[in-house]
């Protein structure tokens, strides 16, 4: 049995759409990661997106776990032209695409940019290699919103549409348990 605890990254405290923009993530809030770092399993395998706000974050948890080397596969969604753009500036840019983008999530990708069904496969595709490599184990991933939320549907057969309406904080965690018969969804967005 293989069971994913897909953590968020510590804030950034970023007001524009970020996603393969490297900002750094505000892990001042010591008590949150320590108590984030007890709740995990201790034997658990820790890897993280390459962006420095998730490898900082994994850093900060990891303890006596194994570090497996960054992913850049793991990384956020890739907004492309809209990166580091706020809603509004996008939704004026862009009037029409912005709104399929968020309403109609699948194929449609920000300009120069990444889709929901594109993110969703590439950090699939990560996850499943990482468990083969691994199995049976607890892996802990360290990445983004967007990744966490493209692979929830793994256990709930939601649609894209359906997944995007979670919450996800900063240092939140949402763990998914892989047994024969399947995914099995545990707790989405713990807060530890």
């Amino acid at each position: 049995m293989t069971t994913l605890w897909l953590v968020r990254h510590g804030p950034t405290h970023q007001k524009t759409m970020t996603g393969w923009r490297d900002v750094p993530a505000d892990l001042s809030d010591r008590d949150a990661l320590a108590r984030l770092q007890a709740y995990l399993p201790a034997g658990a395998l820790i890897v993280s997106s390459d962006l420095i706000r998730a490898v900082t974050t994994a850093d900060a948890i990891a303890g006596p776990r194994r570090r497996l080397p960054h992913d850049p596969a793991l990384r956020e969604i890739d907004f492309g032209a809209w990166d580091g753009l706020a809603g509004d500036v996008v939704a004026a840019r862009d009037p029409v695409l912005s709104r399929q983008f968020w309403d109609q999530p699948g194929d449609i990708a920000a300009p120069a940019g990444e889709s929901w069904n594109a993110v969703t496969a590439r950090v699939g595709t990560a996850i499943d290699a990482h468990i083969a490599r691994h199995r049976p184990a607890h892996l802990v991933v360290v990445a983004h919103v967007g990744a966490i939320m493209s692979q929830i549907p793994r256990a709930t057969r939601e649609t894209a549409s359906q997944s995007m309406r979670h919450r996800i904080d900063p240092l939140g965690v949402t763990d998914m348990t892989l047994t024969a018969a399947g995914w099995r969804l545990g707790r989405i967005n713990h807060l530890a």
